[in-house]
Parts: C-alpha cells; structure tokens; sequence
C-alpha cells in the first residue's frame, strides 16, 4: 500500500501588524513621508488655504532650528545617552550673542558659539572621562547654564540685548526677497549645510563607524583598544557647537532672546529624533530620518494651532508620542 508524501508546510503570511513593523523598520523614510502627506492633508481639510507658498516657508523657517537641534540629539542617543542641557545651550548662546551686539557681529556670533562649545567640552570631559551618565550630567548642566544665565541677565538690564541684522536675515527672511521663491529662507541653506555635513560624516567617516559600533557594543569597543572617552568628548563638543547653532538661528527668527528661547525646543527635538527612528539604546538611527521628524513635527504643531490646541496638550501629545514609538522600537527591536 503506497503512502502519499505528506504535502509541503506553507509559512502562514505574517499579521499585518508585522508587516507594518518590518515596514518601519525596513524603509522608514517611506512611512515618514506617508503621515507627513497625511498631517498635511488633514491641515488642507481644516484650512482650504494652508497648502501655499507662504505656508511652505514658514515649515521650513521653524523646522530649521529645530531639525539642527535634533541633530544633536541625534548624536546623543546615537551613543545611548539623551542631550537635556540642548534647550538651555541654545538659549544661552543666543542670549550671548545678543547681550555682545554692541561689539560687533562677527564678535557677538563667536562668543555664542563659543558657549555651545564650552558646554559641549564639560558634557563631554563629565561623561567620556568621569563617566557620569549622560541623563544626569546633561540635566545638571542645563540647571548651571540655566542659573548663570539668570545671574547674567539680572546684571545686563541697563545693558539690554539686540539680535544683529545678518542674524535676522539668516534666521527669518527669504533667500532671494520677495517674489516667486520668496518660500525659501536663508535658514535653509545652513539647514543643509549642517544636514550635509551630519550625513557624511555618520555615513562615510571612520567617526561615524565609531559611533554607531559604540552604541551598539560599548564594552567591545573599549575591549578593542578604541579610546571611547575621546569619541564621546568629541561627540557632546559638536552637540554643543549645534545647540548654539540652533539658538542663534532661533533668535534670529523670532528677533529676540529673551531667557526661555529653546525651553520649548528640548523636547520636540528628542521627538524628531524618535520619530525619525533614532533609538535611545543606541547604536541605530540616521539623520536623514530626523530630517523627516522635524517637518512631521512642525506641521503637526500648525494643525494644533489651526485647532487652537493649548501648549500644554502640545508638550502632553510629544510625550505620547515618544514614549509610544520608544515602546514600538523596543519591541521590534527585541524580536528581532
């Protein structure tokens, strides 16, 4: 009596949850320019008039600072540790900046770069050196910088602060004035100059090979010979060197900097990065990906303003928002 061949198992088609998961994973670009149609549409619906010009260049003047904050924080979690001193390096750089007009532009721009840079190589010595973990050292310098630009501010009342006018053009008028183009501001330029630079060097450098060897394995790193506390100085100095970028561009924007300037950026920038597939355990994420973070989040925050949502359910909704997709990335992360 002959026996048939048992007939061959079919692997069932994986959930649909899965494959939206390997989807995010896989091609995250795609799914981030699918919810930004998405949140733009949903604006369209609430406002016939919001798909403009006009409105385009003003995503593109907010996203800028915001996007060149999340670079660092980029940088950061790139390195398994969160930047919480980005928000008050930018406020104080731009307050520098402004309170030293009087004594030249170029003057007044390099002493806050120079305060972004000061507070990076302290993050940096404090956690690459001493190994201090980078949530503590980051929360307690943004406590000292937030505190000595207090003290400095109560004693330059007489002396005031003014934002010099190259700042302004940079930070909010168009590249080639009125007309036609007038939806590209000059903000844009540095975007992509800090966009360009952050790309190539996490993808094409030996420094960023390091980096994401170090948030992957930072024991085999060290095991290897590689100098890990160099490679995290370096990393909090540029991350300092960018919150002051982003600071002075923000003050430029608004035409002020006054004591809370980026307070309000700190945690959208953890969000962008989040959003754009950073891992906070490091070793994953790419700036391109932050890019996109950035834009969602800025057309996210019109459509609350078309809603005339409170700043409060803002701050509660970037929350959500980074602690669902730091879930969602734990757990593809674990199966996989």
């Amino acid at each position: 009596m002959s026996v048939s061949a048992p007939a061959p198992q079919v692997d069932a088609p994986p959930p649909a949850l899965d494959r939206v998961k390997r989807l995010v994973i896989d091609q995250p670009l795609i799914m981030l320019g699918v919810i930004l149609v998405l949140l733009v549409i949903a604006c369209v619906i609430v406002k016939s008039s919001y798909f403009s010009t006009g409105q385009l260049g003003a995503i593109l003047r907010y996203a800028a600072p915001l996007a060149i904050l999340a670079g660092g924080q980029t940088l950061a979690m790139l390195t398994r540790g969160i930047d919480l001193s980005m928000g008050a390096t930018a406020t104080a750089s731009a307050y520098v900046m402004a309170s030293n007009a009087s004594d030249g532009t170029f003057t007044a721009i390099l002493l806050g770069l120079c305060v972004g840079l000061l507070v990076g190589l302290v993050n940096g010595v404090g956690i690459g050196i001493f190994q201090v973990q980078p949530l503590i050292m980051t929360l307690g310098m943004a406590g000292i910088v937030t505190g000595l630009l207090t003290v400095q501010a109560a004693q330059n009342r007489t002396g005031g602060t003014e934002v010099p006018s190259i700042v302004r053009k940079i930070g909010g008028e168009p590249l080639f004035g009125k007309g036609s183009l007038d939806f590209i501001p000059n903000s844009l330029i540095l975007w992509i100059i800090v966009s360009a630079v952050l790309i190539l060097a996490l993808r094409r450098t030996g420094y960023g090979r390091m980096l994401y060897a170090y948030g992957n394995n930072p024991q085999a790193m060290r095991l290897a010979g590689m100098r890990a506390w160099q490679l995290l100085t370096g990393t909090y100095v540029v991350i300092g060197l960018l919150s002051a970028i982003a600071g002075i561009t923000l003050a430029g924007l608004i035409n002020a900097a006054d004591l809370g300037l980026a307070d309000s950026f700190l945690l959208p920038s953890v969000a962008a990065a989040v959003i754009g597939g950073t891992s906070i355990f490091g070793g994953i994420g790419t700036y391109g990906g932050t890019i996109m973070g950035a834009l969602i989040l800025t057309v996210l925050d019109s459509f609350l303003t078309l809603l005339n949502a409170d700043d409060s359910y803002r701050q509660i909704l970037y929350g959500l928002i980074i602690l669902l997709l730091v879930t969602f990335y734990a757990q593809v992360q674990r199966r996989q």
